[in-house]
Order: structure tokens, then sequence, then C-alpha cells
């Protein structure tokens, strides 16, 4: 090693458990007497481009323990998708300031952007390690178990249906939630995960897997409503039509795009105000509700998984130990051993940028509106410990005397 110098960023949506792995880097690296400096680059890869860096190795461990456990980034993000000549700018950069080894954290496109600056790495000759750290709520990163973010972002989805379902169950009507997810289901599909009772909502469950055909929609909402008196629904933001076309612009006049050129799902609340105006009008259900979200499930403080603190940290771990012991760039994936266990691997960098993974067929029901049993094995692990539960009266009928 030469200058021992290393950096890590992160970048995409924050979660609540990033920071576990930003300090999972920090504080292994700092266990190393070859590494000399630990940098942080604020608001990701344009951090990098703009030289914003900071010097982690002066953090006291206390303090990175206390964000360890806070969530969002803290170092900053960033929803800049960097293109070839800007992970050449990246690269000069990380050339510049002898940075021998390149953490970073994120999703899909991170993968692809770490993948991007090792080959250019090669191709100049300089010796650089570059790791991809996973991240994404959506669980959409191929070759792993899961991704840290997801179980606690699952976490706080299944509980705010439970609460939800309360509610309804009180005041019945129909409710509609709509869970983040453009191509990927898991996290709509964790809603099922609030269900105690055979009667409790979700009642009704659409993912991006499943084309959506809002006639089948309606009479599903009002035979649910006809059998229970009333309908809880979770719905994914990147549900679409058979040609592909998000529901969200089919119904709605007006649609608003990202930096990326995306459609805004989710963001806007127009899905759920629009299923909701649909089943008031084709159905004549006077109490109908709807939910968007958004952020509430990425970073929510008082709802955190341990499973997902304990991964998060780990995986920060293993990154720096397959950078500093191994021979190879690549991405940290998670995988299942046991009931319940997890293990580590480096996957080679090719194998996971730029891909996504969508839920698996053995995880739908056959109806295509719930999931399977096996879904329902594989994600209670990862909610981990104290998940709350909800109870009903035993009710004693007491005989009527006047309405008889």
């Amino acid at each position: 090693m030469g200058s021992g110098r290393i950096l890590v960023a992160q970048g995409g949506g924050p979660t609540a458990v990033i920071n576990q792995s930003l300090v999972g880097v920090t504080l292994e690296a700092r266990r190393f007497r070859d590494v000399t400096r630990v940098y942080g680059a604020l608001h990701g890869v344009r951090g990098i481009v703009d030289e914003e860096f900071v010097d982690l190795t002066q953090e006291t461990s206390h303090n990175l323990e206390l964000v360890a456990s806070t969530p969002s980034s803290a170092l900053g993000s960033t929803r800049d998708k960097p293109d070839q000549q800007y992970c050449a700018e990246i690269f000069n950069v990380l050339r510049a300031h002898e940075i021998e080894h390149f953490f970073y954290i994120g999703g899909n496109d991170s993968s692809d952007t770490v993948r991007i600056v090792s080959e250019q790495a090669r191709a100049a000759g300089y010796p650089l390690r570059a790791i991809h750290i996973p991240k994404t709520i959506d669980n959409d990163l191929v070759g792993s178990d899961h991704t840290p973010g997801f179980p606690s972002a699952a976490r706080f989805v299944a509980q705010a249906f439970a609460g939800a379902n309360l509610d309804n169950a009180a005041l019945p009507g129909v409710y509609v939630g709509v869970v983040m997810g453009r191509h990927a289901g898991f996290l709509t599909a964790a809603s099922a995960l609030g269900k105690k009772f055979p009667d409790d909502g979700p009642h009704l469950i659409y993912l991006p897997e499943r084309v959506f055909e809002l006639e089948r929609f309606l009479a599903d909402v009002k035979a649910t409503y006809e059998r229970f008196g009333r309908c809880v629904i979770a719905v994914s933001e990147g549900i679409h039509d058979a040609s592909g076309a998000p529901i969200a612009t089919l119904l709605a006049k007006e649609v608003e795009q990202d930096a990326h050129g995306n459609v805004q799902l989710s963001g806007t609340g127009a899905l759920a105000d629009l299923l909701c105006d649909a089943i008031k009008a084709r159905l004549g259900i006077k109490r109908v509700r709807g939910d968007t979200f958004g952020y509430l499930q990425r970073s929510f403080i008082g709802c955190v998984s341990d499973v997902d603190q304990r991964e998060a940290r780990e995986v920060g771990e293993k990154a720096v130990q397959f950078a500093l012991w191994g021979q190879a760039d690549g991405s940290v994936a998670i995988r299942r051993t046991g009931f319940y266990s997890a293990d580590y691997a480096l996957l080679p960098l090719a194998d996971v940028a730029g891909k996504t993974r969508t839920m698996e067929d053995e995880f739908i029901a056959a109806s295509g509106t719930d999931v399977t049993d096996a879904f329902r094995l594989y994600l209670r692990p990862l909610l981990g410990s104290g998940m709350p539960d909800a109870f009903r009266l035993r009710p004693a009928p007491v005989a009527k005397i006047l309405k008889r």
C-alpha cells in the first residue's frame, strides 16, 4: 500500500441503516495500520468531482457510533447518474488525491459507477481497489438474498399497514396505500406481514411484477368490500398495464419527471388519488381514503430492524476486508444460511451493475393480489425483534331488549 488513503461515499436514496455501513467502513479501516486516512465525500459522486472531502479519521469512535444509529445519509447523497465522462472525472480526482481504495454505498446505479471507475483505473494502470457496498429499500440488487435498508423499510410498511387496518376496521371503508417500488414489489409485499387475523388487511396487494387492469382492480375491490364490509389495499407505485406504461401516467392528466427522465410515481400522491377517485366514481363507495408513503418509509427514525442494523454494519466491515485482503474489485452480497443467518460474498461488478431484481414467482400468490407463505417466511426474520402486535376484544354479546 502506498498512500494509505481510502475514500467512502453514499449515493441514492437514504435509508435507516446506511450510516451503519459508513461507520463499518470507517472503524474497520482504522484498524489496519497501513491505512493513513479515511476520507468521506460529501453528497456522493458529486462531492468527489467537486473535491468536497471530510477526514473521517479524525472522528471519535463514540460519535461515529451515534451517527451509525441515526437514519439518512450522514455524508449527504446525490441523484447524479454518472456517465462515462463523469466517471472519468471521478477517477481523475481519486488519482490526484492518491486514493487507493474506493467504497461506494448505494444501489444499482452506484454499482455501475463503481464498475466504470474500476475499468478506467485498470486501463490507466492505476492501483485502485473499488468496492460497491449494497444499499436500497427496493431490495432489487441481483445476487443478494436481500439488501441493507430493505428490512427496516419493510418493517415500517408492515407496521403502517397494521395500523391502517385497525383504523379501517374501526371506521369501515376503502383504504389505498401506495408504496415505493418502481420495478420490484418487495416493499409493497411487506404490507402482508402486518396481518394477524384472517380478515385483516391488506386484503389486496398489487405489485409491478404483475399486469394491472383497472377493471379487474375495481372488481376485486367490490368483491372484497362486499365480503368484509371494508377493504385495505397496498399498491406499488410501479404498477403498469400490459404495454408497460405506468398506471399513474394513464390516469393522470399531467405527469412529472425526475432528473433522469423517470416519471414521478409516488412523490406526488397522484396514483393514490386517482385510484380512490375511480373507486368512488365506479363503485359508489363514499368512504375512500388514500395515502402515499413516499419518503416516510426510507429513514423513519423510530422503526429500524436490529437485524438490518447489524448486517448494514457488517457489509461495510466486509467491504474493507475484501479490499485490503483481497485481489479483486466487486460488490458485497448477503447470503442466507440456516433458518436465518447471514454470510457475505464478493460478486464481480459486472454481475450486479445496472441489473434489477424483481420478486420471484414463488413469492406471489396465484391470484396476483397477495403473497405466498414462502415470502412471509423469507421476510419475517429480516424485520427483527420487538415487532408490535395487535389484539381484539372477545365480546360477550348482551341480549337485546328493545331491538329484538
